[in-house]
């Protein structure tokens, strides 16, 4: 089977650990937890140790930035 999450057009998925980096990221967009966009936890391009309830980090090239940064709550 193929890893998608491995294939050069999906973009860098990674889980923040840090709880204080999450209260960083929600802090300064003004939003709570929830408020964030939804990525399922059966999306392939996940990590494995990604669970319902972590924020994941995502990490886009950008035509008008070099890179883009955006963040999604994993749920079910």
């Amino acid at each position: 089977m193929v890893d998608v999450s491995q294939h050069e057009l999906v973009p860098e998925h990674t889980v923040l650990d840090d709880p204080d980096r999450v209260d960083e990221v929600l802090a300064e967009y003004n939003v709570s937890k929830t408020n964030l966009p939804k990525i399922k936890s059966s999306d392939p391009a996940l990590p494995d140790e990604a669970e319902v309830g972590d924020v994941i980090e995502i990490v886009r090239d950008s035509r008008t930035t070099d890179q883009a940064t955006v963040y999604r709550l994993v749920v079910e």
